[in-house]
């Protein structure tokens, strides 16, 4: 099989999966993410955070957010723009932009270049899946591969998911999937040994 064909089987299970949690398990995961940022790599003077908005039957990210900017941290956020374009928006915790269904909200003001992530000292980003080397899987549009390319190298690349979602048997991948450093659950945060290389 190929691993664009296989990769697809594992969304929809992972999907289904997902639909089976309710609002109120959203944002209880949400709450026990914020409650445990601690554990995360988080650098040592308040510097640049870039994460997300969830959406859907992802776990619900804005306590965390909320928390991170109590703390100091300047937040950046998707800002997907058209087409395939990825850019950034500094996130102050209020106003958001919604574009429908398909898509997170965003946040307001100014979009930074992709390159903006140069200046994250810590990047939070979603999956479905994610196996024993770091190799991720998200929703298949590829935004965040090609982000993460304008991170400085040794940037931790941590991925927020369900716990069942940790752990997988070895992912599918392709040479344009770039691997996570860690894991980030309701049950806490886990540096991948040996990430994909």
């Amino acid at each position: 099989m190929e691993p664009n064909e296989a990769k697809q089987i594992l969304r929809r299970n992972a999907i289904r999966r997902r639909k089976t949690t309710s609002v109120s398990d959203r944002w209880q995961a949400g709450e026990a993410l914020a409650c445990g940022i601690d554990a995360l790599p988080l650098p040592a003077l308040h510097h640049t955070v870039a994460a997300y908005l969830s959406m859907g039957s992802e776990i619900e990210t804005r306590p965390m957010l909320r928390a991170l900017a109590e703390r100091g941290y300047r937040l950046l956020l998707p800002r997907l723009g058209r087409g395939l374009d990825v850019g950034w928006g500094e996130y102050s915790g209020t106003a958001v932009e919604d574009h429908g269904t398909h898509r997170p909200q965003e946040p307001t003001g100014d979009t930074l270049p992709a390159s903006a992530l140069a200046h994250a000292d810590l990047v939070l980003l979603p999956a479905l899946l994610v196996d024993a080397h770091g190799v991720r899987l998200g929703r298949g549009g590829g935004w965040y591969d090609r982000a993460l390319a304008h991170c400085v190298p040794g940037t931790p690349v941590v991925t927020v998911c369900w716990p069942w979602e940790v752990g997988h048997s070895a992912l599918p991948h392709e040479p344009h999937d770039v691997p996570v450093t860690a894991t980030y659950t309701p049950c806490g945060y886990s540096a991948i040994a040996y990430p994909q290389a």
